[in-house]
């Protein structure tokens, strides 16, 4: 279980570094350099059609990828047995030491 947490994890930390390069790819509403000056609407309307609709694509399924990994690592990581370093503690002597000297005074 250990390594398929592992494996998820590294899928997980491949799925947003991608995810977000994807995103910085695309551009904007007003996208490209005719936006800069607000002349973005002459830019949309003679444009021919690119490749928008794969980066779109492309970031569904990343999105949709990290998602499924989220609730995934989640559910693992809710079952996997954590073990806290309070149970392992000794209790602490100074602790013990005031507990008998308050039983000493009465």
């Amino acid at each position: 279980m250990e390594i398929l947490f592992s494996l998820f994890k590294f899928v997980h930390y491949f799925v947003c570094a991608g995810l977000i390069v994807i995103v910085l790819l695309q551009a904007g509403k007003s996208g490209g350099m005719a936006g800069i000056f607000g002349g973005g609407g002459a830019d949309q309307i003679f444009s021919a059609p690119s490749g928008k609709s794969f980066l779109k694509k492309i970031t569904i399924v990343m999105a949709c990828l990290f998602l499924f990994t989220s609730i995934f690592l989640t559910k693992v990581s809710s079952k996997m047995t954590a073990s806290s370093v309070m149970n392992r503690a000794v209790q602490n002597p100074a602790t013990a030491n005031v507990a008998e000297q308050q039983q000493d005074k009465k």
